[in-house]
């Protein structure tokens, strides 16, 4: 387990965590321009345990990757020891299972007490948990007893000063580094006044650092509004939400950045970091604001994919440029994985460069379905397929087994069918047997079907009972269901 420097939350001016807004670019930019520490966006502890780590070589980042290959989480080694990863969560046990998933690549980890919305609280989450002490005592508990790195929550205040104040004091209690406090109750809005006094209340009664949050309405406008919200609110520490989305470099001491450098900046990480393009075009958005009228803003908005974000902007050579080279990246890395599984690979595996094409088979014939039978006609067993998927690509491998021989393709396929289809192909090829396809002719498996179809139509124009027909046909395709024709 890796130790760092534990995160130090006294004097320091930090990204809040913003759905939607606190990705990898987001928060890279933030710390580029000043800041000191950046939270993510707050992520659900169950969809967070459906995920496996994997270390992507192209972008030298930490993927934390859902079942359907969705990047929910990323990371690099730049943040490392100055990100805090939030989460929802209601539950200790999952809290803490999802705080060792991740936490040898984050810096800390933070509870979400405060967000007032549905998607939030309807789970018992977010500023649900206001109302249930307990239960925070015992997610915070089990946390800071579970795992090596700092633990923070971030809460909203009650409407009574003395119940926040006696909820801050009981949570410190619990061993946490630090809390974020938005000075606003639960049902009010960015609108609504933020409660200094509140905060301050908080500061005075608590040792540990307070970071003071819900100030870019009434006191940030610049960088030295910092200052006068931690002054306003005795606090340790700043916590900067809608202020750093609309403009990040509100961290740089020597004043804002103009928009147009800002957003441009912020496109060249995502670019690096192939952040997804409806995400960053909701965050450029939130950059134009009163702008998104403009010729520049309507374009932004009609833009459907990272590309044409880029032209808006006047990067299209620059997007050219880092596609290809991630692209070369991505070749060479594949190039020496290639050639370090073939040092590895088992010197009794038969290997041929092959791929399954759908289109040069008839409907519904495969060959899995041609080797299935050819092993049933020689009685050999059933053809046994190992698949497995490289992390680097997330790209398919199989092995297929037969007659204790093993045969597979040097190419790797995008789905685990297509994978085996190709191994099928390679073992029916070295054994000399047909494997099904058009250009091979008469069809044997094709003429079989259309018998045990024409027996169908002849027990039924004799009245005969169709029960054992179906129950062979169905054994047929029982037999086969393994071997499904792969979607193209």
């Amino acid at each position: 387990m890796t130790v760092n420097t534990p995160l130090c939350f006294r004097g320091k001016k930090i990204l809040a965590p913003m759905v939607r807004v606190g990705t990898l670019p987001m928060r890279l930019l933030a710390l580029d321009y000043g800041a000191d520490i950046v939270y993510c966006e707050e992520l659900i502890d169950i969809k967070m345990l459906q995920c496996k780590r994997v270390i992507n070589k192209v972008l030298e980042t930490v993927d934390f990757v859902a079942p359907n290959e969705r990047v929910v989480f990323r990371t690099c080694e730049r943040e490392r020891e100055r990100v805090v990863f939030q989460m929802g969560s209601a539950d200790a046990e999952r809290a803490l299972a999802v705080a060792k998933l991740v936490e040898n690549d984050v810096a800390g980890i933070d509870i979400n007490m405060g967000c007032p919305k549905e998607y939030s609280t309807k789970a018992s989450m977010g500023a649900a948990l206001l109302s249930d002490p307990d239960k925070i005592e015992s997610i915070l508990t089990t946390l800071v007893k579970g795992i090596c790195k700092p633990v923070t929550c971030k809460i909203r205040i009650f409407p009574s000063v003395e119940d926040t104040v006696n909820l801050v004091k009981r949570i410190e209690k619990t061993g946490i580094a630090a809390i974020a406090v938005h000075g606003r109750k639960k049902e009010e809005r960015p609108q609504h006044p933020v409660h200094c006094d509140v905060i301050k209340a908080i500061s005075e009664a608590v040792s540990i650092p307070v970071i003071a949050n819900g100030g870019s309405h009434d006191f940030i406008k610049e960088y030295a509004d910092l200052e006068t919200f931690q002054k306003a609110t005795a606090a340790s520490s700043v916590m900067i939400a809608r202020a750093a989305m609309w403009n990040p470099s509100v961290f740089r001491k020597e004043g804002f950045c103009p928009l147009k450098d800002v957003m441009q900046d912020y496109i060249k990480y995502v670019l690096r970091y192939d952040n997804h393009y409806t995400n960053t075009k909701y965050c450029l958005c939130q950059m134009l604001r009163e702008q998104l009228e403009t010729t520049q803003g309507k374009k932004l908005h009609a833009a459907q994919s990272t590309q044409e974000i880029c032209e808006v902007f006047e990067m299209g050579d620059f997007y050219e440029e880092t596609t290809a080279i991630l692209e070369a990246k991505k070749t060479s890395l594949e190039t020496k994985t290639q050639d370090e599984d073939d040092q590895m690979e088992d010197p009794d595996v038969i290997k041929m460069a092959v791929r399954f094409d759908k289109r040069e088979y008839p409907p519904q014939i495969t060959p899995k379905m041609y080797l299935l039978e050819w092993c049933r006609k020689e009685k050999h067993p059933q053809p046994v397929y190992e698949t497995i998927q490289r992390p680097l690509d997330r790209l398919f491998c199989s092995v297929v087994t037969v007659a204790e021989r093993k045969y597979r393709s040097t190419l790797w396929d995008k789905s685990k069918k297509l994978a085996e289809q190709a191994a099928a192909i390679v073992c029916l090829r070295t054994l000399g047997v047909p494997e099904g396809k058009l250009c091979e002719g008469e069809n044997h498996l094709i003429n079989k079907r259309k018998r045990g179809d024409q027996e169908c139509l002849i027990s039924r124009d004799h009245g005969e009972n169709l029960a054992e027909p179906s129950h062979k046909k169905a054994n047929f395709i029982e037999g086969t269901s393994d071997v499904n024709v792969p979607e193209m």
